[in-house]
C-alpha cells in the first residue's frame, strides 16, 4: 500500500500557516468522561502565531480541558462550490493552557483578540471568560483531494 502521506514542503506550510492565522472559528475536540467530544469555538492566534480561544468556566468542553489538557482542534471552511472534502483543512494534535487572567499574556491576549473578534467586547469582561492557549504538538493537513501532510510546530512557524 501507498503511503497516502506527503513530505512535507514550503506549499504545505504556507497552506497549513495561512489557515491557522485566516481562521476565526474552528472544531475543538476534548474528552469528556473518556469519550470524545467536538465543540464550535471562537479561535485566534497570539503574537507568536499560536492558536488561542476564548472560552467560558460554564462550558462542558473548558472542564474537560481542565480534566484532561490533551486536544485537537480543526480548522478551514469548504468553500461555496464543489465537494467539501476537496476543500483544505488543517488538523492540531494540542495541549490546553489556562493563562491567568492576571498576566500581561492576558493583557496581550486581550487586545490582540479583540481587533480579530470585536464583538466580544461584550463578554470578554466576563469573570467566567479567559484564553487557553493550544500549545500545538503535531499537525495534520488536508489540502484537499490527494495532499496530505504530516507537519511539526516548526513547520508551523511556532
Amino acid at each position: 500500500m501507498t503511503d497516502p502521506i506527503r513530505p512535507t514542503d514550503d506549499e504545505a506550510r504556507a497552506m497549513a500557516r495561512g489557515l491557522l492565522d485566516e481562521a476565526r472559528f474552528g472544531a475543538l475536540g476534548v474528552l469528556e468522561g473518556g469519550a470524545p467530544v467536538v465543540s464550535r469555538i471562537a479561535v485566534g492566534t497570539d503574537a507568536g502565531g499560536g492558536p488561542v480561544t476564548l472560552v467560558s468556566s460554564l462550558s462542558a468542553h473548558t472542564s474537560a480541558l481542565r480534566a484532561e489538557p490533551a486536544c485537537s482542534l480543526m480548522v478551514g471552511e469548504p468553500g461555496d462550490r464543489g465537494d467539501p472534502l476537496t476543500h483544505p483543512r488543517l488538523s492540531l494534535q494540542c495541549k490546553a493552557r489556562f493563562v491567568d487572567r492576571e498576566s500581561e499574556t492576558h493583557a496581550a491576549l486581550r487586545a490582540r483578540w479583540l481587533e480579530s473578534h470585536p464583538k466580544s467586547k461584550l463578554y470578554i469582561d466576563f469573570g467566567d471568560f479567559g484564553f487557553v492557549a493550544l500549545e500545538v504538538q503535531g499537525a495534520f493537513l488536508n489540502g484537499g483531494f490527494g495532499k496530505a501532510f504530516k507537519l511539526t510546530p516548526a513547520d508551523l512557524g511556532l
